[in-house]
């Protein structure tokens, strides 16, 4: 059952967004991934959002450059968790457009908000949203903290 839905704002922003789907894919969440532009689509993504959870989704990954209005508008229509990515883009004022105008969201429609090109933490914040209520994927997360651990611990251990 998919329990992600990854969206973004234009096909330039894949190369980004796919670390959210490589992540997820990486720690068994089924995901759906597709192309909704705020601005050139806004009825498609209203018509996403507002139905995201009757189709069973869980989280949504919002990946958006620019104005960057893709996570907020989303946020502003469904009732699930809405994860923003901002994306440095062609036409980005240094990515801080982006960062800013899904940062800063009025009271009332949090998003929660990555790091610029952040996707791979936005799809392991999702796995942990869903974890927080699956014992298997909360296993699987682990698993993956302590790998990152002993990475770590390797590399320290070739230092010496």
């Amino acid at each position: 059952m998919v329990e992600v839905g990854i969206i973004m704002g234009s096909a330039s922003d894949l190369p980004v967004m796919q670390e959210a789907a490589d992540i997820l894919k990486e720690l068994g969440v089924e995901f759906e991934i597709n192309i909704v532009s705020a601005h050139r689509t806004p009825e498609l993504m209203f018509e996403y959002a507002k139905n995201a959870h009757k189709r069973g989704l869980k989280v949504i990954v919002a990946g958006a450059g620019g104005a960057a209005h893709l996570p907020g508008m989303t946020a502003s229509l469904t009732p699930l968790p809405v994860i923003g990515v901002p994306v440095k883009s062609s036409n980005s004022i240094d990515g801080w457009d982006s960062i800013l105008s899904i940062l800063q969201m009025p009271g009332g429609i949090p998003v929660a908000t990555v790091a610029l090109n952040g996707a791979k933490n936005a799809g392991i914040l999702a796995a942990k949203i869903i974890g927080a209520s699956n014992p298997t994927l909360l296993v699987r997360l682990e698993a993956y903290m302590e790998e990152m651990k002993q990475k770590v611990l390797l590399s320290a251990e070739k230092l010496k």
